[in-house]
């Protein structure tokens, strides 16, 4: 592996670690949004699955569609569609 291989995949790994620290706030948040009840509590599973549903149909997309072609690519399409669904969540439960 050379050296310019090695950065890219350690960078995959830090993007993909602060994406999981990220994932884990977000899920506190909304946990304690279900907690309380009510019509929000309601609102927020409705919108917790129908982005995890359009997340994976997205990322399917770009595999499906051939614009992804190497694992690199691979990873980091996904970093990229999950990252911007996560970091939108944590700005408005935050």
């Amino acid at each position: 592996m050379t050296r310019q291989q090695t950065a890219d995949w350690s960078r995959i790994m830090t993007d993909a670690s602060l994406l999981w620290a990220d994932a884990a706030t977000v899920m506190m948040l909304r946990s304690w949004r279900v907690m309380a009840g009510g019509p929000a509590a309601q609102r927020e599973m409705e919108r917790a699955v129908s982005e995890k549903i359009e997340a994976g149909f997205e990322l399917a997309g770009a595999f499906a569609g051939g614009r992804v072609r190497t694992p690199e690519a691979a990873a980091r399409k996904a970093i990229s569609v999950y990252g911007q669904r996560v970091r939108g969540n944590r700005r408005r439960l935050g």
